[in-house]
C-alpha cells in the first residue's frame, strides 16, 4: 500500500489539509499513513487507568515505523461498580455504543489503520465489532491484567470480594474480615485478574488473531506491557503495507479456534455474547450449538478463579494464551494455517511455546475434564438455548432437580438470598432482565455470589435471561431464550415448579406438561417497558435475544 495517506495530495484535499495545520501537524506527518489509536483511557474504570502509558507507548511504535499516530476515545463501563443497581442496566449495551462511535470516527476521518486499546468488559468486543466493520487493517493493544490481591496469606481477586459481602450476611465472617477483603482484593490497576468476561475476550483476541502474544496476560503493571504496546504500534504498520485487515484474519475457521481456547480455559459466559456478535459483524453466523461440538473434543485445561485458586499473572508466567493453543494443537484442535496480526500463520506464532506449569495448564492427556469449560443447554424452559460454565460448577451440581423460587427482578432475589429465605435445592429463577426486558441484560454477580458466600453454591442453582460476570461460580445458568419480556417459557414458571438440570446431557426441563403451559402462555401479558426514554429505550427496541449475541437489528 502506499505510504501516504488519503489527504495528503492534490488541491481537492487542500482544505483538510488546513485543518491538519490547524492541529501543528508538519508536513512530513501528512505525508505519512494516518493511524488512528482508539483509546479507552478514564479515570473511574481501574482496568483504564494505565491506558494513557500504553497509548504512549502505542504512539512512538507507530512512529518508530514510519506512521502518524492520532488518538482518539472510546468509552468503558466498569461492571462492578455498575453492578447490582440500574447502572448494570448500561453495561452491555455500551458495546454498541462503542462499535458505532469508532465506526463514525474511523470512517470520518479516513484512517489508514488502526490501533485499538481496550481492557474492559464490553469494551473489547466492542472494538472487535468495529474493527470487522471498519476493516482497515487494525491490531490490538489491551491493559492489562490486575494482579491478584492477597488476604490471610491467600491470593484473592474480586469474586472473593463479592463472596465475603455474603459470607458476612450469614453471619460467618466479621466486618472486620469484610473490609480486609475490600482493602486488599483489588491491590493494582489492570482488569480484575481472575478468568472473568475482560480477560477472557483479551485472551480470545489472541486466539482469534488480533492480538500479539501476551495481550490477554502480561500484567498491568508490568514494563512488557508498555513493550508489547510499542510492538502493536510497529506492527500495524506491517499489516497496513502488507493490506491485512480484519476480515482477512477473523474469519470462520478463526472464531473456531477462539471458541475451542474459549473451551480450554474455561472463560466467561459472556464469551457467547461476544463472538456471536462479532462473527456478525464479520458476516458470520456463529450458531451456539456449535459450541457444543466443539466443547466435545475440547478438554478443559485451565481452571483459574472463579473456577479455582490461580489468577492471570500465574497463566502468563506458565506460558499464556500459545502454550495453552500449543498444548491444544497436540491433538490437531487448531486451524493452524490462518494468518493473523503477526504476519505470521497461526503454527508460527505457537511454535515452540511451551506449557512452564503444567499444575495450571493442564497437559492435553490430563485434562481438567475432557470436555470444555461453557455448556450451551436446551430444552422446553430454553428452546432457544442457555449457557452455563461448567467448569466453575460444583461435581454435585452438574445434575440437579429441585422447586423453583421465582423472581422478576434482581433485587427481589437477592432480598430473599440475603434473608434466608432460600434453601437447600432450590432453583432460583430471575426473569425479565433480559436484552429487552431489562433492558440491558443485567449481570447477576451479587446473587450469585450471596449464593455461594452462605454456603448453597453446592445446593443452589440459578437461571436467568439475564446474564452473569465472569466472576461468577456454582450451577448458574444464564442467557435464558426466549426472555421473558417476549413470552418465552421462563415467564411461565410458577413458584414450586419441578426444574431439572443436566449439564452433562446439555438439557434443561421445566417439569410441567404442554397442556399447562400452553393454559399459562393463553393468559400471559406482555409486561409495560421498564424505561421508556433515552438510549435504553432505542436498545430494547432493536436488541435481538441471548443466543444471538444480542446485536441490534433494525425491524423490517
Amino acid at each position: 500500500m502506499s505510504e501516504c495517506n488519503y489527504f495528503c495530495d492534490g488541491v481537492d484535499m487542500a482544505p483538510q489539509r488546513s485543518l491538519f495545520n490547524a492541529l501543528g501537524m508538519t508536513k512530513e506527518e501528512m505525508n505519512k499513513p494516518l493511524v488512528g489509536i482508539v483509546s479507552s483511557y478514564n479515570e473511574i474504570v481501574p482496568g483504564h487507568m494505565n491506558i494513557d502509558k500504553i497509548v504512549e507507548a502505542v504512539k512512538m511504535g507507530v512512529a518508530m515505523a514510519g506512521g502518524n499516530p492520532v488518538v482518539f476515545p472510546a468509552i468503558a463501563v466498569c461492571d462492578g461498580i455498575a453492578m447490582g443497581h440500574v447502572g448494570m442496566k448500561y453495561s452491555l449495551v455500551t458495546r454498541d455504543l462503542i462499535a458505532d462511535s469508532t465506526e463514525c470516527m474511523a470512517i470520518a476521518h479516513h484512517f489508514d489503520a488502526l490501533v485499538m486499546v481496550p481492557n474492559c468488559d464490553k469494551n473489547v468486543p466492542g472494538l472487535l465489532m468495529a474493527a470487522a466493520r471498519v476493516n482497515v487493517p487494525t491490531i490490538f493493544v489491551s491493559g492489562g491484567p490486575m494482579l491478584a490481591g492477597h488476604v490471610k496469606g491467600r491470593k484473592t481477586s474480586l469474586s472473593s470480594m463479592f463472596e465475603a459481602v455474603g459470607t458476612y450476611s450469614a453471619g460467618n465472617c466479621s466486618l472486620e474480615d469484610v473490609e480486609e477483603f475490600e482493602n486488599k482484593a483489588c491491590p493494582t490497576c489492570g482488569s480484575c485478574s481472575g478468568m472473568y468476561t475482560a480477560n477472557s475476550m483479551n485472551c480470545l483476541t489472541e486466539a482469534l488473531g488480533m492480538g500479539l502474544k501476551g495481550n490477554g496476560t502480561i500484567p498491568a503493571v508490568y514494563s512488557e506491557r508498555i513493550k508489547l504496546a510499542k510492538h502493536a504500534g510497529m506492527q500495524v504498520m506491517e499489516l497496513y503495507r502488507k493490506n491485512i485487515r480484519p476480515r482477512d484474519i477473523m474469519t470462520e475457521k478463526a472464531f473456531m479456534n477462539a471458541l475451542t481456547v474459549d473451551m480450554a480455559l474455561g472463560c466467561s459466559t459472556n464469551s457467547m455474547l461476544h463472538l456471536p456478535a462479532i462473527a456478525h459483524e464479520c458476516g458470520i453466523d456463529l450458531d451456539l450449538d456449535i459450541a457444543n461440538e466443539i466443547s466435545s473434543r475440547t478438554p478443559n485445561l485451565c481452571h483459574l478463579a472463579p473456577a479455582g485458586n490461580t489468577y492471570m499473572e500465574d497463566l502468563n508466567e506458565a506460558g499464556g494464551v500459545y502454550a495453552v493453543m500449543n498444548e491444544l494443537n497436540k491433538k490437531g484442535l487448531l486451524n493452524t494455517d490462518l494468518i493473523t496480526c503477526t504476519g505470521k500463520t497461526v503454527a508460527e506464532n505457537i511454535e515452540g511455546c511451551v506449557n512452564r506449569n503444567p499444575e495450571l495448564i493442564r497437559p492435553i492427556d490430563d485434562p481438567y475434564s475432557q470436555t470444555g469449560g461453557i455448556a450451551v443447554l436446551r430444552g422446553n424452559l430454553a428452546p432457544d438455548t442457555c449457557v452455563v460454565k461448567r467448569s466453575a460448577v460444583a461435581p454435585e451440581m452438574l445434575v440437579h432437580e429441585g422447586p423453583a423460587r421465582v423472581f422478576d427482578c434482581e433485587e427481589d432475589a437477592i432480598t430473599a438470598i440475603r434473608g434466608g429465605k432460600i434453601d437447600h435445592g432450590d432453583v432460583v429463577v430471575i426473569r425479565y432482565e433480559g436484552p429487552k426486558g431489562g433492558p440491558g441484560m443485567r449481570e447477576m454477580l451479587n446473587p450469585t455470589s450471596a449464593i455461594s458466600g452462605m454456603g448453597l453454591g453446592s445446593s443452589v442453582a440459578l437461571i436467568t435471561d439475564g446474564r452473569f460476570s465472569g466472576a461468577t461460580r456454582g450451577a448458574a445458568i444464564g442467557h435464558v431464550s426466549p426472555e421473558a419480556a417476549v413470552g418465552g417459557p421462563i415467564a411461565l414458571v410458577e413458584e414450586g415448579d419441578i426444574i431439572s438440570i443436566d449439564i452433562p446431557a446439555n438439557t434443561i426441563t421445566l417439569k410441567v406438561s404442554d397442556e399447562v403451559m400452553a393454559e399459562r402462555k393463553a393468559k400471559w401479558q406482555p409486561r409495560e417497558p421498564k424505561i421508556t426514554t433515552g438510549y435504553l429505550a432505542r436498545y430494547a427496541a432493536l436488541v435481538t435475544s441471548g443466543n444471538r449475541g444480542a446485536v441490534l437489528q433494525i425491524k423490517k
